[in-house]
This record gives structure tokens, sequence and C-alpha cells, in this order.
């Protein structure tokens, strides 16, 4: 099914809120000089005189079971100035379990606190840069962990409370008090309540929680490297990804209090998410793709399209969604892994950035609504744009596979295939091995290929392949997996940079004080050469043929027909590469494998691949015209084989 798309354009502002405004937002001088609305805010403030303080708002939830409701700890740093002159500020939010476990960032930056209890040093560059620009940051513990109250619980009621009952404090919705135990409220006189979510990974995955509740006063969120769905972190259509499940996860995250008090919500983690890949209520409270119609904040979302531990298809289910339901949005999606990018686009990002809040929370009009919708890395630090993201003309085009002249190495094209390929399960192999010998017969996998084309060959969005096998044994794991075969040079995901390197010098991104500086580490491209790419990847387990949500035990010697999801990606093949699909068993590091280790067949007739091609079917007749004979069974260079050997959405 083609991808739908839909673009809202920004909610306009009334001539009289944009005097209100201005009224409210601008400094005295400029207010005064300005005539009209203003296209950027400046570092007007004092970041050192900067107003730090620390509440602890009701959620209204008793997660640990003492009796009382849980709150959970706000650090804010506001700018002094504004409260003093009678104006309220936006805010901008980051809710996170790293603030005392394993630090944010490239540089793994903690929250620090001076004799008061007052945060001295703030991780990353958001209360640098924005709180001398007229906006408050908070950083949130979320429950069960650093100061707060309560019960981690991955994803679920818990996560997303702590951070929507901040959302409602901050509208006047919600109480917070000025201690962890006393009785003296606190009160956000100082803020308008307009508010803009962002984080990496788990803080991300918060913000997306957040707006599914379509709480009032959120206004935008900025997702990076989010997860949209728990299940999807941890199974692939019933193939488990990790060999532990959200138990150890919360586990990792809770504070000492926390793990003291919170034994009876472990259990119920455990209980409600078992290691059979079936699909619980535990894992329908943390879909947050179901609940996007709900969403009322705009989201500029960025991921790394080699994302190997919040992979891919996150943010592409969750566009999808946001698409279907007229959400305002922007995306960037880069070369690299699980990697924010103020780590490999910094200069743009914190500019952009910038822009985007002062646009959703100022309501400034700096055009940043009329740009394009989407930027996408084609090679290391070399970015396009499209106008829309999937760009329009975009449509699911049936490939199909057939046999060629040698076994497991066959073709690509429209036309339906014949016969079958064989292949049995190696779980010592991965998609690395399998694309270094695309073009040598082996016993591990099947492979397909196009002609070398003849014009590059765009591809957008989600590719699903239906595949129809019989296994000779009663468990089963399959992967596909999309492969660019040709030279080029890109960021080395696999490298523990993820496609970066990290150098010593540092640049600075807003003002700094003792305790907390606005300089980092400069980073760069780590780049290497290889002769394919994977660009493209699903998995599932085929007991769960029938059901996404529950497996069942295969009858050896029954075909079995399956549909995987593969994840969302913009790839170009370029004229003279060939694009490639292989059908193989467990994908090493990337999927466990299955009980069993079977021997499949898969019937070439009834097997599909449906792929998001820019132009659609005439683009990929026009780009596999006159295209060359087979491939020779040559060993091709990739990066090295994937070990997600991580089982957090790393902060």
């Amino acid at each position: 099914m083609p991808i739908r798309m839909r673009f809202t354009t920004w909610r306009p502002l009334a001539t009289a809120a944009i005097a209100v405004l201005m009224a409210a937002l601008l400094t005295p001088a400029a207010a005064h000089a300005a005539g009209s609305m203003p296209r950027e805010s400046r570092p007007v403030y004092s970041y050192a005189n900067a107003v730090r303080e620390a509440v602890w708002v009701d959620t209204g939830l008793d997660g640990d079971r003492d009796g009382r409701h849980d709150r959970v700890a706000v650090d804010i740093v506001r700018p002094r100035e504004p409260a003093q002159q009678g104006r309220k500020i936006p805010v901008i939010m980051d809710a996170s379990p790293y603030y005392s476990c394993c630090g944010r960032g490239n540089e793994s930056q903690l929250k620090t606190y001076d004799a008061q209890g007052h945060v001295v040093q703030m991780p990353l560059f958001y209360d640098n840069y924005f709180v001398p620009r007229g906006y408050a940051f908070v950083g949130v513990d979320l429950a069960g962990t650093n100061r707060s109250d309560g019960c981690v619980d991955v994803g679920g009621r818990s996560d997303i409370q702590s951070a929507k009952a901040v959302v409602d404090w901050l509208n006047g919705r919600a109480k917070a008090y000025t201690t962890r135990t006393g009785a003296t409220t606190a009160r956000a006189s100082w803020t308008n309540g307009r508010t803009g979510m962002i984080g990496k990974s788990w803080d991300g995955t918060i913000a997306n929680g957040v707006a599914a509740t379509g709480v009032k006063g959120l206004k935008t969120v900025v997702p990076i490297s989010a997860i949209s769905s728990w299940y999807d972190y941890y199974f692939a259509q019933g193939a488990p990804l990790y060999d532990s499940g959200p138990d150890w996860l919360s586990d990792y995250v809770d504070s000492p209090d926390a793990r003291a008090r919170c034994a009876a919500v472990q259990q119920r983690i455990v209980d409600g998410a078992p290691r059979t890949g079936d699909w619980t209520p535990f894992w329908t409270e943390r879909d947050y793709v179901k609940d996007a119609s709900r969403v009322r904040a705009s989201v500029f979302l960025t991921h790394g399209m080699q994302d190997l531990n919040v992979r891919t298809k996150h943010f592409g289910q969750w566009w999808d969604a946001l698409a279907k339901n007229g959400v305002e949005r922007k995306i960037w999606l880069s070369q690299t892994g699980h990697v924010d990018p103020f780590d490999f686009r910094r200069g743009a990002w914190v500019d952009t950035l910038h822009r985007w809040f002062d646009h959703e929370l100022l309501g400034y009009d700096n055009g940043i609504d009329r740009e394009p919708m989407a930027d996408i890395e084609r090679h290391p630090d070399q970015w396009v744009t499209s106008t829309v993201w999937p760009p329009r003309g975009t449509t699911a085009t049936t490939l199909r596979p057939d046999r060629g002249t040698q076994a497991g190495v066959g073709t690509l094209g429209l036309t339906k295939g014949h016969g079958s390929e064989t292949f049995t399960d190696n779980p010592q192999l991965s998609e690395t091995d399998w694309a270094a010998r695309i073009a040598t017969s082996t016993p591990e996998k099947a492979g397909f290929l196009t002609g070398p084309l003849t014009h590059d060959l765009r591809l957008s969005g989600s590719s699903k392949v239906t595949v129809t096998a019989t296994p000779t044994t009663r468990t089963a794991h399959l992967s596909a997996v999309l492969v660019d075969i040709g030279p080029d040079t890109i960021r080395d995901y696999a490298d523990g940079g993820e496609g970066i390197t990290t150098g010593t010098d540092r640049s600075c991104w807003g003002a700094s004080t003792t305790g907390d500086s606005a300089c980092f580490k400069n980073t760069a491209a780590k780049k290497t050469t290889v002769d394919y790419t994977v660009f493209s990847r699903g998995w599932a387990d085929l007991g769960n043929h029938a059901s996404l949500h529950k497996g069942v035990p295969l009858t050896p010697g029954k075909a079995y027909t399956i549909t995987l999801n593969l994840a969302a990606t913009d790839h170009v093949v370029p004229a003279g590469h060939r694009l490639a699909l292989i059908i193989a068993g467990t994908d090493k590091d990337l999927i466990d494998p299955p009980t069993d280790q079977p021997t499949l067949t898969v019937t070439l007739t009834h097997t599909r691949a449906q792929v998001p091609i820019v132009g659609g079917t005439q683009a990929f007749t026009h780009a596999t015209t006159n295209t060359g004979t087979a491939p020779k069974a040559t060993f091709l260079k990739g990066v090295r084989a994937p070990n997600t050997t991580h089982r957090i959405p790393t902060p």
C-alpha cells in the first residue's frame, strides 16, 4: 500500500495574538525598536544570573505503594529578567531516566547540585543556549530515577505521567511542592505554559508518549532516535531482538531507593512482557502509534538510518501515523547509527532547532514552515532536501525474486518468479556475511539481484517482503534485507562511534558558568569504503504467520506465508549499482536464533517485495532496461558485522 502523506501548514497566528506575543516576549528595548514581529530570539538575558530552582510535581500516582502520591523532581533553569518585568516565557523540557545513572549526550554528562540542592550542571547545551534567549529549560527525573519518587515502568503509565504531570503543572493543572516530602506548594507563575519536549532515545520516547496523550500546552516535540512502540524495541513480529526484557532495563536505571521499594512493579514488568514474543496488554499500553490521532503538538524528528539500537521501524511507523492524522512535522535522516544530530551536523542542527522552537513556542514567522520537510544525508556530510517526505510520486512497487543459473543467486524484477530456493539457518552468520557473498551460492541464504542500473533508483519509506516458506522444524526465524551492491564511501555505522569520531578540541554553544560549560568536544564523520550497503532490514518469527500478536508452533513440511515489515529508509541506488534482496534465517546479533536450526524452502511464485520507489514501476523499468549479465562470484567488502550488545535505548 502506498504510504499516505499529508502536510499541514502551521496554524496561523491572529493579528491580535501577534500583538500580545510581541508585548510579552520582546525585551522593552527590542519592543520599542521593533516595527514588526521578530524573526529570531537573541541571547539578551544573563545565564550566570539565571534562576536555578527545583520543585517536585505530584503525578497523582502511587507506583511504589507507599500510601502517598509520587512526586517527580523537576530542575529548572530560567532567565531572571522576564519575571522581574512581568513577562512569561515558554519552556523546553527533557524528561529522562539518565540524569544520575548513565549520563546524557556524547560526554555522558550528569546533573550536579549545589549545597541547597539546586542544579549546577544541566547536561547538554539546551539550557546554555536557550535560557539567554528567553526560554526556561526544565530537566525532569522520571519516576524511580535520581531524586524522584515512584518506580520506572519502561514507557508505561508511570514513565509518561512523570512528564505529562509537569506539562500540566506548567499550565496550572497540577500541584508541585518546594521539597520532596513537604507541604509548601510551588506555582509556575513565570511561564505561559507553552512547552516543547526534546530528547534522544528514551527521552525522545517519553516525548512521543506524552504527545500521544494530547496534553494541552505541549506545542511541539523533538524526538531524536526515539521509540514509538516498546514491543518493537524488544521484538520483530515475534522474533526476539535481545536476550533480555524491559525488567532488565528498569533495574538498570532505577535509583538505589527505587530498587528497594519497587519489587512489585518489577514483577509486573516480568509477568507482562514474556519472552515468547506474544503481544500482551503490557505492550498495548506502551504503543504510542495507536494514539497518533490524539497528538496536538508538532513533531520534528530525527533518526539515523543505520540505527541498530532504536531501529528505524520506530520512526517509520510513527511518521506514517502522524501523516495520516495531519500532524505538522519535519524530519532529518542521517547515515549514522544511534547518534544525536548535535554530534553529526552540529551547526546546522543548533540553528534549525533554534528556529523551530522560535516558531513553535514564540510564534515567530521565520519561514521554517515554508522550507523543505526533510533533510537527508546522502553521503557523509552531504545533505539533500525533500519538499515532502516521502517524495510525491513514491509508490509501493512490487518486485519479484526469480531463480538464476546457480542455486541461491537469482534475479529481482517485475515478472513473477518460478521454482524455489532452499537455505539452512546459520545463527553464526549475519547480513554482512550474506551480502559479501551475494553472488556466490552459499547454504545459508538466497539472494536476488537486478542487473546494473542504467539510472539512479530512489527508495523512500518502508518496504514489505512477503515470503512463502516451508520449514523442516517447529520453529523458524526469517530475515529480509535490501542491499545496494556497488562501491561507496559511507559513515562507518558499525564502528564504536556509529558513524562519528570524537576529538579533543571543543566548540561552544551558548553561555557558560563555572559549573556548567557550554563547550563540547567536536566530532567528525567516521567514514569507510565499501562494496555494498545494507540499507533496510526486517525480521520475523515464522510462527507469527497468522497473527502479529501471537506465535504458534510450525508443522514441518507445511508451507506458510508471512509478510515482514522492513525498516524505513531513504536511499538512492545509483546507476551502475545493483539492487538486491536477501532472504535468510537468523541475522546474527540483530535477532536471536530460534530453538531449532531449520532448513527453509522458499516458494518464489508466492514471494514478493513491495518497495517504495520514487516514480514507481516506471522508474524501476527505466532503471533496469538493458542491464548487464549476472555478477561475478567475488567477495565484497562491507562494514564489520553489526554488534548490538547494548540492551538499552542508550543516552
